[in-house]
């Protein structure tokens, strides 16, 4: 019994420590910003906000695989419920920044100007 429960605590420092180093990653991409990343389009977008992106997506699916334990259960009920909220999430991401490209665009080019 206490095996399991030693290699319970690994596995906790291990999503500790790997969800840490994903977030300090973040973290230190928003902070230097690199030229690379920043001044480069990619679909509309910089790659340093698709980079972003990526890296959410990977941490909320690594929460989702650990802590709803989802390791452990059938492949069909895995992809059940991460593939739809990855669908989900890539979608909402698409949408927010196709409006908001044309928000933008309205307000620099158009009539209307800033005015709030």
């Amino acid at each position: 019994m206490a095996h399991a429960h030693e290699s319970n605590t690994k596995r906790i420092w291990f999503v500790f420590g790997l969800l840490s180093v994903i977030t300090i990653v973040e973290v230190a991409f928003g902070i230097v910003r690199p030229d690379a990343l920043f001044k480069t389009d990619f679909l509309g977008m910089n790659l340093l906000n698709w980079l972003f992106i990526i890296l959410t997506i990977v941490k909320a699916y690594y929460i989702v695989w650990a802590f709803m334990h989802l390791e452990g259960e059938n492949k069909w009920l895995r992809n059940a419920i991460v593939v739809p909220l990855v669908f989900l999430i890539l979608y909402l991401c698409f949408i927010l920044l196709v409006e908001g490209d044309y928000i933008y665009n309205i307000f620099k080019d158009g009539t209307i100007k800033w005015n709030f």
